[in-house]
């Protein structure tokens, strides 16, 4: 992981190469403040201000020099207004003139994200170092790096070289270090406790065998609070097979238990007064003669009996199952995270993951929060009148809808038959992959929605 920390520095005075926000309405009275050379520097690099330009603007001697950097408001720089500028300035230490950084720390910092676990030759590109006069923000700037950063790291990796096993083994190192308690659930165990998580990966290899890995953290007089998250590590459609092209990304299935490991970390590191309960159904959707199939029955923890219409619905599966254990503690808020259905895509594109929530308070808690840090979401329906989708001729209930409408809304209410009446529950639908690079974002794994359900949790719960 990089380290973030040594990114960003408290201002003592040290030497540091200027950066000026210049955004398009203060954009001529700041030209008019310059001198002759810098009005000329800024018109020969056509800079105007627009969002993410830079421009570099010669000093008093041949080695002085700044930069200007392109804001949508120089007054309040958004998260990601620095990312670029971290991404393509030189090494070297910057401080930002006549402005504090604020959320922008975050964007100086994701900026500098690289994943290059595989690349013969890495980048190489030094560190640039930030010089902030507001260092109370470094600390929290550095946590949100590193657990977005971590989020990054384990979708990108393929899915070879990250299973259950090692799925377990990042969760490990996370209870390690944040002085966490952690239990284990495989074989007969699990076959007998969690058989829905037993059923979706009895077809993979002894070596990548299914797995529920739990961890528990904090004062137990304190608040419940209950982390599921999806870890479909590679996820082959079971028998109904994918076709090739809906295969490929299927390394970032387990893009739900990177979020909710994430948030753990986050809740852990920043001391948060809960008692977490962290749940993560680690599974291998493959195909063999023990695959289990269309038209089976299978017996979920909870005692409902699910009647598989789809192999490939099979996330619900073992987040029902974590769901189910979720609740017999009487958590007093449960949010779950899962890479769960093509159609959340299809309804709002991959920037936005589908939020449900069985409560409005809990729902308008998560939409400010996401306003608040850059990290938005939309709330979904659970709309109950489709429950009938998933009805069942043989079973209690159905995986998956015979009719195409309505994908993501029937998922989550499949999972909400899951989670027992009286508890304040979330489902974040979310994509956990940029298709295109943005500053600060690049191509690959990322965390979307991250942010947006930490930045909850601190207005709950408080630091």
């Amino acid at each position: 992981m990089t380290d973030f920390a040594s990114l960003l520095q408290p201002d003592q005075g040290q030497s540091a190469t200027s950066l000026h926000l210049v955004d398009r309405g203060g954009f001529e009275a700041w030209l008019g403040t310059q001198p002759e050379r810098v009005r000329q520097a800024v018109r020969t690099q056509d800079f105007k201000a627009e969002a993410h330009q830079l421009a570099i603007l010669p000093g008093d001697k041949a080695d002085e020099w700044s930069a200007a950097l392109g804001v949508a408001n120089a007054a309040e720089p958004g998260t990601w207004c620095l990312a670029r500028a971290a991404d393509v300035l030189p090494e070297g230490s910057y401080r930002l003139a006549g402005t504090g950084a604020g959320p922008a720390l975050l964007g100086w910092l994701l900026g500098q994200y690289r994943f290059e676990r595989y690349k013969q030759t890495p980048s190489n590109k030094g560190p640039r170092i930030l010089v902030t006069d507001d260092p109370a923000r470094i600390p929290e700037a550095v946590l949100l790096a590193e657990s977005t950063s971590l989020v990054r790291d384990l979708v990108n990796i393929p899915a070879g070289d990250l299973g259950p096993a090692e799925l377990q083994a990042a969760i490990e190192a996370v209870a390690a270090e944040c002085g966490a308690d952690m239990k284990v659930t495989t074989g007969a165990e699990l076959a007998s406790g969690y058989p829905m998580v037993h059923a979706v990966g009895a077809a993979a290899t002894p070596e990548r065998a299914p797995r529920l890995v739990e961890l528990e953290w904090g004062d137990p007089r304190n608040p419940r609070l209950t982390l599921v998250g999806k870890g479909v590590c590679f996820d082959s459609g079971g028998l109904d097979i994918k076709p090739s092209a809906g295969m490929r990304l299927m390394k970032k299935d387990m893009g739900g238990a990177a979020h909710a490991l994430a948030l753990a970390r986050l809740v852990m590191k920043s001391r948060l007064p809960v008692r977490l309960h962290l749940l993560i159904p680690a599974v291998e959707n493959a195909v063999s003669g023990a695959a289990f199939r269309p038209g089976d029955i299978l017996k979920s923890r909870k005692g409902l009996t699910v009647e598989i219409g789809n192999t490939d619905a099979e996330g619900r599966l073992i987040l029902a199952d974590a769901l189910a254990r979720a609740g017999e503690d009487t958590p007093e808020l449960i949010l779950d995270f899962a890479t769960l259905t093509g159609a959340a895509r299809v309804a709002l594109g991959p920037d936005l993951p589908a939020a449900f929530a069985n409560r409005d308070d809990l729902a308008a808690a998560l939409l400010a929060g996401g306003d608040s840090v850059s990290d938005p979401l939309w709330r979904l329906p659970l709309w109950k009148h489709y429950e009938e989708m998933l009805a069942s001729d043989v079973a209690d209930i159905g995986n998956a809808a015979d009719a195409p409408f309505a994908g993501s809304v029937t998922a989550a209410l499949f999972l909400q038959k899951f989670v027992p009446e009286g508890i304040a529950w979330a489902h974040f639908d979310t994509f956990a992959w940029r298709p295109a690079a943005k500053p600060g974002r690049p191509k690959g794994g990322d965390a979307l929605g991250l942010r947006a359900a930490w930045a909850m949790l601190r207005q709950r719960y408080g630091s």
